[in-house]
C-alpha cells in the first residue's frame, strides 16, 4: 500500500496512535499507510526537539509496538478490566 497524503487530522491521529504503547506500528501502516520509518519521520517533523527525543527513547526496542515481537495471543490482546462481565451485563448496583 502506497502512503497517502495525510491532512492536519489524520496527522493528529497518527501521532496519537504512536504515541500510545499498545498500538504496532503494523496497525499505522494499514491503515494509513505509513510504515515505522514513516511514522518516525512524521513525528520528528510534527513534534518539538524534546517531545520526539521522549518519545524515541520509550519506543525503541518495545515489543508492543510490533505485532511480530508480541509474546500474547490475539485473544489477549486487548486489555479488558477484570469488572467488565459486570458492567456489560449491566449488573451494577442501583441506588436510590
Amino acid at each position: 500500500m502506497k502512503a497517502q497524503r495525510l491532512d492536519d487530522q489524520q496527522i493528529d491521529r497518527v501521532i496519537e496512535m504512536a504515541w500510545e504503547d499498545r498500538t504496532p506500528f503494523d496497525a499505522i501502516k494499514a491503515q494509513f499507510g505509513l510504515d515505522e520509518k514513516g511514522v518516525i519521520t512524521l513525528m520528528r517533523r510534527e513534534m518539538k526537539p524534546s517531545s520526539f527525543r521522549l518519545w524515541r527513547a520509550r519506543v525503541q526496542g518495545r515489543s508492543t509496538k510490533h505485532l511480530k515481537k508480541r509474546n500474547f495471543d490475539q485473544d489477549d490482546a486487548r486489555f479488558k478490566c477484570t469488572r467488565q462481565r459486570q458492567i456489560s451485563n449491566n449488573k451494577v448496583s442501583k441506588r436510590r
